[in-house]
């Protein structure tokens, strides 16, 4: 049986969160929309950017156009910060080579766009065991939606069943439940355990994964 995992890359490849929070606060305060509440942020962190800055400033306040250039901007910052101090995650190479020689499919489905995921997967020299890259740009629906992760499986040419996916966000996990896929939660960054709850194994590190751990996830 072909089994394939799919990586969410903010927080669960790259320790991306802070840097994230940075370019957001600069955002708003160079447009001089209000501070956001960290709580708010961390509810909505993971999922695509036109519905969070609504969720967080209102709608109908840029057009999409507008929309469109300040995203842009921000990514654009996002990347300069995580470039300049790449935070990978303890295990994430390591697992990742695990997991390919084992004969497993490897797929990104992430709500970023292609440059952020990019950066991510050329700096840990990671993008040649990867079938499928499925970024923000590729889907209409943002997680809690599945469709992601259904792409990033039809890509691979792997049923939605025979796969399991990371994520450290509750959108995440929730997207990959409603897909039929094996979920895996990663606590201690963005959400904590108890938020994850919903995962079918909540671990605190890649460490703590293994081909063969992912393999028994998929056969319950």
């Amino acid at each position: 049986m072909k089994c394939a995992v799919i990586f969410d890359v903010d927080g669960v490849l790259v320790d991306s969160y802070a840097a994230h929070r940075e370019a957001w606060r600069a955002m708003a305060a160079a447009e001089g929309l209000p501070l956001f509440e960290e709580a708010d942020f961390r509810r909505l962190f993971g999922t695509l950017s036109k519905p969070m800055m609504e969720s967080l400033w209102g709608a109908g306040r840029y057009t999409d156009a507008q929309l469109a250039v300040l995203n842009d901007r921000r990514e654009a910052a996002y990347r300069e910060i995580v470039a300049a101090d790449f935070p990978a995650m303890p295990g994430a190479c390591e697992l990742l080579a695990a997991l390919h020689a084992d004969g497993f499919g490897l797929a990104v489905g992430s709500s970023g766009p292609p440059e952020n995921v990019g950066l991510v997967l050329d700096r840990l020299r990671v993008r040649p065991l990867f079938g499928a890259v499925v970024t923000g740009r590729d889907v209409r629906q943002g997680k809690p939606d599945p469709e992601v992760f259904l792409t990033a499986a039809a890509r691979l040419g792997v049923a939605p069943e025979c796969c399991a996916v990371v994520e450290d966000a509750p959108p995440g996990v929730a997207a990959a439940n409603r897909a039929g896929m094996a979920s895996i939660g990663m606590a201690g960054g963005q959400a904590p355990a108890r938020d994850l709850a919903a995962a079918r194994l909540v671990v605190q590190t890649l460490v703590e994964l293994s081909p063969a751990v992912i393999r028994r996830l998929i056969g319950r």
